[in-house]
């Protein structure tokens, strides 16, 4: 680790750890911060971004009909960064199937799981060490780093840095381990205590604290990328669990690592903060625009099982698609409480109407995709504006 990059630190200090090497050991939050107008301004724009995808989430009839589909494409990217390969669709057709499960398959939806957990877990415990724990475990359950000590805070020293690098070659080498559990203790104590910050803010700061201190030997961003979501929904910024960062982390990938390493070498606070908050900007209002567009899909095809007089079966299948765009007639069986040969009827029905298309080639275990809907999932706003 370059020491003379992190020596004149606002964010933290550098000890050198009984072996010999030197790591960064964060000071507690808050931090003082320097407000402007420019800094104000963007906190306005990022609450009232915000503000606008959770009053279309209190009036879904059905909060399902996004929050299904948006956790899964959550759990894609967010695994992506990591460096999963899987794709949306390929989770979903696993979902539908359960066939040809890939190793990148089952780190994606260990996130899933992650992410189900937890939202269910806040209605009797708060965001805590103790949550953490509970999320990592899942999250690493039966996949690459499994033998990382599963829901467990580390207890040795890791580092992040090129592959095969040594503590003193990594570029950055968090707080050996009993320094470790006093900054995690900190961060507990500011989770639970009213900073008089702005929530954003707070959670700007508890999304790097996080990751500095890097507490456990693999998936801390995964983690910590998690966090975000439950402290928006256990704070109530949210009404429905519809915003996730990830994808503006990933597309601004090498930005996104620079910046939380310039807080911890030069306490570079404000950059990160204002990046933090175009994220949610950003990612606000592309859920809110993906949202109406399924919406309007949703009610488009109402229309078409209106005018063309499809059966009550295939009607209500046509609602079901929106939260699983992939299925099989098994699945779709289930999700109708019907016969098998009723379930294939309603899919050929609306394989008929050009609603779903089957999508592998095979005259067996054949799966059906709602090709519209995932356009919409998986299209990249971004890249056109």
């Amino acid at each position: 680790m370059e020491t003379a990059l992190f020596k004149s630190s606002s964010s933290g200090k550098l000890i050198r750890a009984p072996g010999g090497y030197w790591a960064f050991v964060p000071h507690p939050l808050p931090p003082k911060l320097v407000w402007d107008d420019s800094l104000v301004s963007l906190i306005s724009a990022a609450d009232i971004a915000l503000g606008t995808l959770s009053g279309l989430g209190e009036t879904l009839p059905n909060p399902h009909l996004l929050v299904y589909p948006f956790v899964r494409r959550e759990a894609v990217l967010s695994s992506r960064i990591e460096g999963t390969q899987s794709s949306f669709s390929d989770l979903l057709l696993f979902e539908a199937t359960r066939v040809e499960k890939q190793p990148d398959v089952s780190e994606v939806q260990n996130y899933v799981r992650a992410i189900e957990y937890g939202l269910k877990r806040l209605d009797e415990l708060p965001i805590s060490l103790r949550l953490i724990r509970e999320l990592h475990a899942i999250l690493m359950e039966g996949v690459r780093g499994e033998q990382a000590t599963p829901g467990e805070f580390r207890q040795s020293q890791n580092r992040i840095g090129s592959p095969g690098c040594s503590l003193n070659e990594a570029t950055f080498v968090p707080p050996p381990v009993l320094e470790m559990q006093g900054a995690l203790a900190q961060l507990e104590e500011f989770l639970h205590t009213d900073a008089s910050l702005p929530l954003l803010v707070q959670l700007a700061l508890v999304h790097y604290q996080f990751e500095a201190i890097h507490p456990f030997l693999d998936g801390n961003g995964r983690i910590g990328r998690l966090l975000i979501t439950f402290f928006l929904c256990e704070r109530t910024l949210l009404s429905q669990p519809l915003l996730y960062l990830s994808a503006f982390f990933e597309q601004h990938r090498q930005e996104y690592y620079d910046l939380l390493l310039q807080v911890s070498q030069r306490g570079a606070w404000r950059k990160w903060i204002q990046f933090f908050l175009r994220a949610v900007v950003s990612q606000s209002s592309d859920a809110v625009q993906r949202s109406r567009l399924l919406l309007n899909l949703q009610q488009s095809y109402r229309q078409i099982s209106l005018s063309k007089h499809i059966p009550p079966t295939a009607g209500q299948l046509v609602e079901l698609i929106f939260m699983r765009p992939v299925l099989n007639v098994k699945l779709a069986q289930g999700l109708l409480g019907v016969t098998f040969a009723g379930a294939q009827k309603a899919i050929h029905l609306l394989e008929g109407e050009g609603i779903l298309t089957e999508i592998t080639g095979g005259k067996r275990n054949k799966a059906y995709a709602a090709k519209e809907i995932l356009d919409i999932l998986e299209d990249d706003f971004s890249l056109r504006e």
